[in-house]
């Protein structure tokens, strides 16, 4: 029987370069682990009042409730070095009828830092800007108004009541409203002049409406059909690209456009 042994300098050759191999391996994992850091705050904001809030790069979810409050919940990441968080930072401006959050990034560096919002606001509220670059804007169970806006990302609206207008360059809306009455005191008379809008270049737009609803409606699309659940009377361009028409008694006007992608008139089917 063959015995094959190690002599200490032998085995040190051995066991050194393994355990640096280990430790490489540690520390590379340790820097690909992202690195976060969390954000949470509440101020008062009475019903009716008026809410804004920015991004760059991140996702901002934004949900209705029954209290005189704003709680906002934010959760910043990078993949880079973890002193990136502290170079991003989180911003408010509350006055007694209005609260405003913005990101602030570093002028002129490209940190990689991530910042996903979710919020809290009052049922029925203004939504003066909701905005972002990249990342999904998503809104629901709000009365009022407001605009809701990203660059690269879908923007949803759901369980909504009011006018609002939604855009994006690279995504689909979806907007899927209980009424076009926002409740808000300047929504209570809602004249023909009044609008609802929805905008985007490469993606779909989806309105769900109830099936009593009164409209005006424009929609446009360059590549793409237009369909509606809704009883609409309607006339189209020459090249079908353009749709003008009335949905029930008429009223405040729908503005739908997109240039690659389809536009949808739904009838909205609240959940039980």
């Amino acid at each position: 029987m063959r015995v094959i042994s190690f002599s200490p300098h032998r085995l040190a050759a051995w066991v050194l370069p393994a355990a640096l191999l280990l430790t490489a391996g540690a520390a590379s994992a340790a820097r690909q682990r992202p690195a976060e850091e969390s954000f949470e705050r509440a101020v008062p904001l009475p019903s009716g009042g008026t809410f804004s809030i920015s991004n760059v790069n991140g996702s901002i979810e934004i949900e209705g409730w029954n209290r005189d409050e704003v709680r906002i919940s934010a959760r910043k990441v990078t993949t880079g070095p973890a002193e990136n968080l502290g170079q991003v930072g989180i911003t408010l401006d509350v006055s007694p009828r209005s609260v405003s959050v913005a990101t602030r990034y570093p002028e002129g560096s490209g940190v990689e830092v991530y910042v996903e919002f979710r919020v809290r606001v009052p049922a029925r509220v203004r939504l003066a800007s909701v905005t972002t670059v990249n990342g999904s804007v998503i809104v629901h169970d709000v009365s009022g108004a407001g605009s809701l806006a990203t660059v690269n990302g879908n923007v949803t609206l759901a369980r909504g009541a009011g006018l609002f207008s939604a855009r994006a360059t690279n995504g689909n809306l979806f907007l899927d409203l209980l009424s076009i009455a926002g409740g808000l005191d300047s929504d209570r008379r809602l004249s023909r002049r009044a609008s609802l809008s929805a905008q985007t270049v490469n993606g779909s737009v989806v309105l769900a409406l109830p099936p009593e609803t009164g409209a005006e409606l424009e929609a446009r699309t360059q590549n793409g059909d237009f369909s509606s659940e809704l009883p609409l009377l309607a006339h189209t361009s020459a090249a079908g690209r353009v749709i003008r028409g009335r949905v029930g008694a008429g009223g405040p006007l729908l503005q739908l456009r997109t240039v690659n992608g389809a536009v949808r008139l739904r009838i909205s089917r609240p959940l039980v």
